[in-house]
C-alpha cells in the first residue's frame, strides 16, 4: 500500500509505503506551536519507506533539537514530516497522507496536554522507555 501527499500548495508531494510503525497523538509544547493546533497526530514510518516523489528542492529544515528534524515547503509554508534520526522513524504528519485512515494507539508527551482526550487510549508522561522516556502512564 502507498499514501501520497502534499505542502498546502501541491509543490512538494511525498509518498510513505506499507504501513506505519504507530500512530497516535503528541502533546508536547514543541509540537503543538509546529501544528498550530492543541494536538499533533503523527505516523511513524521507517525512513526507507518515505519518499519525496516531487519539489524535493523547495522543502527546507529547522532543527530545534537534535530529536527533530521538522521539513516544510518554503514556497507556501506548508508543514511536511519531521525526520528523528535518534529514534530511526520519519513522522509524516497525519494530515498531510489524506488517504491513510488514521488510527491513534497511544498519547505521547499527554504530561503538558491543553486539550485533555477521553478515549480510552494508553496515556504516556513523556515518551515510551525503548525512546528514552519513563513510560509512565497517566490516568484520562
Amino acid at each position: 500500500m502507498a499514501y501520497s501527499g502534499s505542502c498546502f500548495c501541491g509543490a512538494v508531494e511525498l509518498q510513505a509505503s506499507g504501513e506505519p510503525e504507530a500512530m497516535g497523538y503528541c502533546h508536547c509544547r514543541s509540537c503543538r506551536s509546529w501544528s498550530g493546533g492543541p494536538v499533533n497526530a503523527f505516523s511513524l514510518w521507517k525512513p526507507e519507506t518515505v519518499h519525496v516523489t516531487k519539489g524535493a528542492e523547495h522543502i527546507a529544515t529547522f532543527t530545534k533539537t537534535p530529536i527533530s528534524d521538522r521539513k516544510y515547503c518554503t514556497k507556501c509554508g506548508g508543514h511536511l514530516m519531521t525526520n528523528h534520526p535518534t529514534l530511526g522513524l520519519t513522522d509524516v504528519f497525519a494530515a498531510t497522507l489524506p488517504t491513510l485512515a488514521f488510527v491513534p494507539g497511544v498519547h505521547v508527551n499527554y504530561a503538558e496536554t491543553v486539550l485533555p482526550m477521553k478515549d480510552g487510549l494508553p496515556k504516556l508522561k513523556d515518551f515510551p522507555k525503548e525512546f528514552g522516556g519513563s513510560g509512565d502512564m497517566m490516568a484520562e
